[in-house]
């Protein structure tokens, strides 16, 4: 150990914004889900207004919950993560301002032109192309400054999180730039380079791995340095970690063609993209029975620690949505699932279960220790949110699975005569109690993170920029 405080403290500056705006983000990203779920509800709360329509306001959620909330966190904890792993600050405090600053303009740029109606259409990737091209920008110096800071590393090896960190930034910046190549016919509106069955197939091989890389991979970077850490235990086995991920980064990019079962992609493009859905299962599991297992001998811990309850619950969470996956990518699964609410539970599984619980327990990890606390201001406000939130989750997913189920049956039933036994409205008035159920959970989730911004207020509020830069340097010293 130095005994010389290091000049070159972390920079924690750029983590704690990213930090704050993930809260801010989930809060806004998850009340607007709430608010489009009560509108299957109570139609009425379309207002009759064109830019407060489902329509409209749909992609705007997905938009503010995968790349407000959930980006924020993966910039906030990656940036805190590969500075404290290569012991290293960031290669450039410029280009990381530039990155937060640019990431949240992209990001008001959706919350302006969605509800405006200026869309791509392509699901994950609607924003037009002026927005596409800025987020693409701010992208790729995400990409110097992450591997720029691994190149300059005081440590011999690359810690396995900032792999996984890694490949979901290289990977993402391929699936966005190749899905929105297009033409531009005006300034909010431009036709996408490919047609017909391959256009569905380059954008399913970016939906499905923007799933694969933006919500698992990155989050998955997230898992192998928060889980130990908040145990106080190693990763339960770093050969297997290492496995994981090469088994991951290979498979998952072949999966996307599940989304297209049944439509006028090649039968053998789809029995493909079920089968390599199918082997995905292994080391999806190897990565989950990774986490858990790095708990043995604290297990005891659970009782008293809400942060690591989020961890663990969310790997849990994790397991699950990946067997539903590979099992709903299955054909004779999928003719039942496809274009039903089981989807959607699917989806919120992986979304509320898996991405927001991770990023929720990292945040409470990682907020004392930038602001130069010893902890959150109230253990007690974390345990409240984790109730919530688990509570949120379980009736959103269970409410969608038997509304997909009821929904997928009804539509296949027929009479002797071959004609159908229900009506699509027959089929909706039955899913009538599943969405009632399914907003009443968001609320629970949603109302949780209102919870956490007043803890992570108090927390901030009793903290100051003095304590908190002599705690960035503290770590620097304490690691060399």
């Amino acid at each position: 150990m130095s005994t010389a405080i290091s000049p070159t403290a972390y920079n924690y500056k750029v983590v704690r914004q990213f930090a704050i705006m993930t809260v801010v983000w989930g809060i806004l990203g998850m009340g607007l889900g709430v608010f489009i779920a009560s509108q299957l509800v109570w139609p009425e709360l379309n207002f009759d207004l064109p830019w407060t329509t489902f329509g409209r306001l749909r992609p705007l959620h997905t938009n503010l919950v995968i790349f407000a909330f959930g980006g924020c966190a993966l910039f906030a904890t990656s940036y805190y993560v590969v500075q404290r792993t290569c012991q290293t600050r960031l290669i450039s405090d410029g280009l990381a301002a530039f990155t937060f600053w640019g990431w949240q303009a992209v990001i008001v740029g959706a919350i302006i032109t969605l509800p405006m109606g200026f869309t791509t259409t392509k699901e994950y990737a609607e924003l037009e192309w002026p927005l596409a091209i800025l987020l693409a920008i701010v992208w790729v110096t995400y990409g110097i400054v992450f591997f720029g800071t691994i190149v300059k590393r005081k440590t011999k090896h690359i810690y396995v999180g900032n792999w996984f960190y890694g490949a979901f930034i290289v990977v993402t910046a391929m699936l966005h730039i190749v899905n929105h190549a297009s033409l531009p016919v005006s300034f909010f509106k431009s036709y996408s380079a490919y047609s017909g069955a391959t256009d569905a197939m380059i954008q399913w091989w970016y939906g499905h791995n923007a799933v694969g890389f933006f919500l698992t991979t990155g989050f998955l970077g997230m898992m192998y340095y928060f889980v130990p850490k908040q145990a106080e235990r190693p990763i339960y086995s770093y050969r297997l970690s290492i496995v994981h991920f090469w088994a991951l980064i290979t498979l998952y990019i072949w999966a996307g063609p599940h989304h297209l079962h049944y439509t006028a992609l090649p039968d053998w493009a789809q029995s493909l993209g079920m089968a390599m859905s199918i082997v995905l299962l292994a080391p999806s599991w190897g990565g989950m029975i990774n986490g858990m297992m790095t708990l043995s001998g604290a297990w005891h811990k659970l009782r008293t620690d809400p942060i690591l309850r989020f961890l663990v619950v969310s790997l849990a969470f994790y397991g699950m949505s990946t067997f539903e996956g590979p099992m709903m990518a299955i054909k004779t699964v999928n003719s039942l699932s496809h274009y039903t609410d089981w989807t959607i539970g699917h989806v919120h599984a992986g979304a509320l279960g898996w991405v927001a619980m991770i990023s929720i327990g990292a945040l409470y990890h990682m907020i004392p220790k930038l602001y130069g606390r010893a902890q959150m201001h109230s253990t007690s406000l974390i345990n409240t949110h984790f109730w919530l939130a688990t509570i949120g989750t379980v009736l959103y997913i269970a409410s969608m699975w038997v509304n997909g189920i009821t929904q997928g049956l009804m539509w296949r039933a027929i009479n002797d005569d071959g004609t159908l036994t229900y009506s699509f409205v027959e089929a909706l008035q039955a899913s009538h109690p599943g969405f009632i159920v399914r907003a009443l959970g968001g609320a629970f989730f949603a109302s949780g993170m209102l919870f956490m911004a007043y803890n992570v207020w108090r927390t901030v509020r009793a903290s100051n920029s003095v304590e908190a830069e002599a705690a960035a340097k503290i770590a620097v010293v304490g690691a060399h």
